[in-house]
């Protein structure tokens, strides 16, 4: 019944006409399942070798604040999809009810404060809007038959961090920080967890509060990479006061510290390591 109903639901929006409002609410409509009995059933073990058996549900909320399954056929058509939120009661475990075949599952955990778009497995995507976070990624091969089909994914991390620190004081009338970057990507390829186009990724920041350390998250091309990073200061109505620009050698899975007395001059780098992710370059500047 659910499936008959998913089914009208589809023909009636195709009806309604072409309007790209239209064309989203299509899409959701068509794809989206609610969770419950099916014949797949998905579950988040282990995050980045974390066993997640060890851990409770609110633990795994302060690793992400959501969690999408994605079916896809072979040819990639995007089949059905499940997004859950940290508080949800069954947050990291999804069931699917799918038709007999093969299909590619694509679990992502993230923290942005929307989901990604999903209809092309090649390039699910995140926007400047909805802000990019750590990432953690699984793309599994399953074939649906007669018996239900219990899945357990460990997610590896895709994103890379530049973690960028102000270590001098902000000037009078420095009121936001802009900064905006290239060289990495806001989309990643749902068979590979590596970045897919070229994007321009930015963060608007209010720093009244007096923040001094910014992270910005990207999916490289490739296991490394070169950002090219611009990093403005702003006065309260968007009037740029300083600027600099920098370029920031980055690893998958790996934090860059860009750290330094933006406002009065650079000094040389120095390296170090972290216990928080692989680990972590800190370049001074």
């Amino acid at each position: 019944m659910k499936r008959l109903v998913k089914t009208f639901v589809y023909a009636l929006l195709l009806l309604l006409g072409t309007a790209s409002c239209e064309k989203s609410l299509l899409d959701e409509a068509a794809f989206e399942q609610e969770n419950g009995d099916g014949n797949l059933k998905v579950s988040v073990f282990e995050i980045e070798k974390t066993v997640f058996g060890n851990l409770t549900r609110a633990a795994l909320s302060d690793v992400c604040t959501r969690i999408n399954f994605i079916a896809y056929t072979p040819d990639g058509e995007r089949v059905a999809k499940i997004d859950q939120e940290a508080g949800d009661p069954d947050f990291g475990a999804a069931s699917f009810f799918l038709d007999p075949g093969d299909y590619q599952v694509v679990v992502v955990a993230h923290s942005s404060n929307g989901n990604p778009s999903s209809t092309d497995p090649s390039r699910i995507r995140f926007s400047n809007s909805q802000g990019y976070s750590d990432t953690f990624f699984s793309s599994r091969s399953v074939t649906i038959g007669e018996d239900e089909v219990d899945m357990s994914v460990s997610l590896d991390r895709i994103s890379s961090l530049c973690r960028f620190q102000i270590t001098d004081d902000y000037p009078a009338g420095v009121a936001k920080m802009r900064f905006r970057y290239t060289g990495g990507s806001g989309a990643f390829n749902g068979n590979t967890g590596l970045g897919s186009v070229n994007s321009t990724q930015t963060l608007l920041l209010d720093i009244t509060s007096g923040q001094k350390q910014f992270d910005l998250y990207t999916y490289l091309h490739d296991t490394t990479g070169t950002i090219h990073l611009t990093v403005q200061a702003l006065d309260v109505d968007d009037n740029e006061m300083f600027k600099r620009e920098f370029d920031v050698p980055m690893e998958k899975n790996r934090v860059t510290r860009l750290s330094g007395a933006y406002f009065s001059g650079f000094t040389t780098f120095s390296v170090s390591v972290s216990t928080d992710w692989n680990d972590e370059r800190v370049i001074n500047f």
